[in-house]
């Protein structure tokens, strides 16, 4: 395999992951808000609970 299509491969595989990571927080989120219950993020170095 040549370098060239396997830097392609691998960025068109870290989009993919990305799209995927931010439809999975949106999915959860929405069921958050319809169940009240709280969001964890990480935020200045810590672990923090918010509201959806």
């Amino acid at each position: 395999m040549r370098k060239a299509t396997r830097k392609k491969e691998t960025k068109a595989f870290s989009e993919g992951v990305g799209r995927a990571l931010r439809r999975a927080a949106k999915a959860a989120r929405k069921t958050a808000k319809m169940y009240g219950t709280p969001i964890y993020v990480w935020e200045n170095g810590k672990v923090v609970a918010k509201k959806p």
